[in-house]
C-alpha cells in the first residue's frame, strides 16, 4: 500500500525514507542532523536535509533559517505537506530532551529523534506534542 499516515497514536512510514534519515544521522556521527518530511496524496513525498546551525551542534539543533524557507517553499510548489520534522541525538537516547520540549515550533506535526548511542543498532523514535511535553507514538515502517 505504501502510504504516509499520520495520526496521533502513529505515523507509518516507508523503509527508504527511515533509512535516508539513518544515513544522513550516520554521516555526522558528532553533530545533531535535522530536517523536514513532506507528504503529498498521503503518499510518502520526500526527507528535507536542513543545515544545523547551532553553535553547539553536538547537543542541539537549529535549522538553517533560508534552508528552511527553501524546503516549505518547495514543499508548496509541489503540492506537499509538512509531516515530520526529524533531528539526531549522537549522544543521548532518542527521547526529547527538555530543550527540545521547549522548542517545538510545528506542534501538529510528529517529531522524529534518530540515536547514535546505541551498540550498533540505530534507534529512531517519533513524539507528538502533549500538553506541555511530548508523547511517543508508534512508528511504523513498512517494506
Amino acid at each position: 500500500m505504501n502510504r504516509t499516515t499520520l495520526s496521533e497514536q502513529a505515523i507509518t512510514l516507508p523503509r527508504s525514507l527511515v533509512n535516508q534519515l539513518l544515513t544522513q544521522a550516520q554521516q555526522s556521527p558528532d553533530e545533531e542532523i535535522c530536517g523536514l518530511v513532506s507528504s503529498r496524496n498521503g503518499q510518502p513525498a520526500k526527507a528535507y536535509p536542513i543545515t544545523n546551525v547551532a553553535t553547539a551542534a553536538d547537543r542541539l539543533f537549529q535549522m538553517d533559517p533560508k534552508g528552511l524557507i527553501d524546503a516549505m517553499r518547495n514543499m508548496r510548489e509541489r503540492d506537499e505537506q509538512l509531516i515530520a520534522i526529524y533531528h539526531s541525538h549522537p549522544h543521548s537516547p532518542a527521547r526529547p530532551s527538555p530543550t527540545d520540549i521547549q522548542q517545538v515550533s510545528y506542534p501538529d506535526v510528529c517529531h522524529l529523534i534518530i540515536s547514535l548511542d546505541t551498540k550498533g543498532v540505530l534507534e529512531i523514535r517519533a513524539y507528538r506534542q502533549d500538553g506541555n511535553g511530548m508523547k511517543e507514538v508508534t512508528l511504523e515502517i513498512e517494506p
